[in-house]
């Protein structure tokens, strides 16, 4: 993961507004590591042409999923759509 700049200037005057900013920015870049390794595993999914191996990837990849709009990182909508289309992939390739 990446890490945090701690040479920041705050606009913040308050102590705990301060903390809320260095907080938002570890979340950020957290979400945007599960995110992107999400996109990339469904990315990977989508590829497969073998179909014992998406069948064994698409549990993993709806986990992914789910985690995400859990922490509603993703809305919950879009998680539901993905996880449709996904399995709706892998059982079409059958």
């Amino acid at each position: 993961m990446h890490s945090i700049s701690k040479n920041v200037v705050y606009m913040a005057q308050h102590k705990s507004a301060k903390k809320r900013i260095r907080q938002d920015a570890v979340k950020r870049v957290r979400n945007r590591y599960y995110k992107k390794t999400a996109r990339t595993m469904i990315l990977k999914l989508r590829e497969s042409e073998d179909v014992a191996v998406a069948k064994e990837m698409l549990p993993k990849v709806i986990s992914m999923i789910d985690k995400l709009a859990k922490k509603n990182t993703w809305h919950k909508n879009k998680a539901a759509n993905l996880k449709s289309k996904l399995t709706k992939h892998v059982n079409a390739m059958a």
